[in-house]
């Protein structure tokens, strides 16, 4: 295996484990030596392959994001002529794996800015960044629904998305003191399934 790619996959295996511990743990709860460990890389290594534990926090968020942002991607691809139906799904999809986690974890963007949303500059920007990368997503599924006539033309799809991420994050936080995907379901019911409608 060449040194390159040993070093990328060093890098994934870190990253993955940063997101497996600061869901579990959260940023503060979590040391080096703990990610370092579990993924059997020397603590001296740690700095080839990120500068600080900010600067790996700031690129775990982006490695978190990744995935959802994929996974809407599909789902608006998979579904040109049905951008509601679409964002339906893709909520629906999270959801239910939420259930099966026993609602445990939430969402780590919403962890980490409750955290250290406003301790470090790095990775507040990697959170700004990571946040509307995903709301930018749902608002062009937004505007494609208004075209579609599915959706409300009266507000942008820009505040709707932004209402949109704001009440599921929310909706997240409430999930995990309740332990019920009851938050979940109202805030895409009452705004997938109702305010939003044209």
């Amino acid at each position: 295996m060449s040194e390159i790619t040993k070093k990328q996959i060093n890098r994934e295996n870190l990253l993955n484990q940063g997101v497996t511990l600061l869901m579990e743990q959260g940023y503060h709860g979590t040391g080096l030596k703990e990610i370092l460990d579990a993924v059997q890389i020397p603590k001296g290594s740690f700095y080839n392959y990120f500068g600080s534990k900010e600067h790996f926090g700031a690129e775990v968020i982006q490695h978190y994001i990744e995935p959802f942002i994929k996974q809407l991607t599909g789902h608006l691809q998979q579904s040109e002529d049905d951008a509601l139906g679409a964002l339906q799904r893709y909520f629906n999809e999270g959801i239910a794996d939420l259930e099966k986690a026993n609602f445990k974890g939430g969402c780590l963007l919403g962890n980490l800015m409750g955290e250290i949303g406003d301790t470090s500059d790095i990775c507040q920007k990697s959170l700004q960044d990571a946040l509307n990368r995903y709301r930018d997503l749902m608002q062009s599924g937004l505007e494609k629904a208004q075209q579609q006539g599915t959706i409300r033309t009266d507000k942008t799809a820009e505040e709707m998305a932004d209402l949109l991420v704001n009440t599921w994050q929310g909706a997240l936080l409430r999930m995990k003191i309740e332990k019920s995907s009851a938050p979940l379901k109202q805030c895409c019911q009452d705004l997938l399934g109702d305010f939003f409608k044209a």
